[in-house]
């Protein structure tokens, strides 16, 4: 596709906002990194589904399922990582690479993968 050099999504290619509308949007860097460094992590299993129950400050929590990700190849690491996007690019490298915020059992990191990549969504809401 053509480089577009925006920097942060826009309402009209933010999935979350396109899907769900209103004040829907997907989460900024800013906000995925409140959520890693703030909150509690602990892993469950809820209804099935492996992840992470998220619990922040105000004791509210959100559940981060493995959802894995997808890939030319199909759905990869199901039930094993979680991989979220964020609403910004990462242009250290160049435009065509966004933010998300990947785990495992043992670890939470960034990273910074092809836009064109199958990551999951965790839609916020003003």
């Amino acid at each position: 596709g053509t480089v577009d050099n925006k920097t942060t999504l826009e309402a009209e290619d933010d999935v979350a906002h396109v899907k769900w509308g209103g004040s829907w949007r997907m989460p900024t860097f800013v906000e995925m990194e409140e959520l890693r460094t703030n909150c509690t992590w602990n892993e469950t299993t809820i209804n099935g589904v492996n992840g992470y129950r998220v619990t922040g400050p105000n004791g509210n929590s959100i559940f981060l399922p493995k959802a894995g990700y997808y890939t030319d190849s199909g759905l990869s690491s199901l039930g094993t990582i979680g991989s979220y996007w964020a609403s910004s690019l990462f242009t250290y490298y160049n435009s065509n690479n966004a933010e998300g915020l990947s785990f495992n059992s043992n670890d939470g990191w960034w990273l910074c993968e092809y836009r064109n990549s199958g990551l999951s969504v965790r839609p916020v809401c003003e």
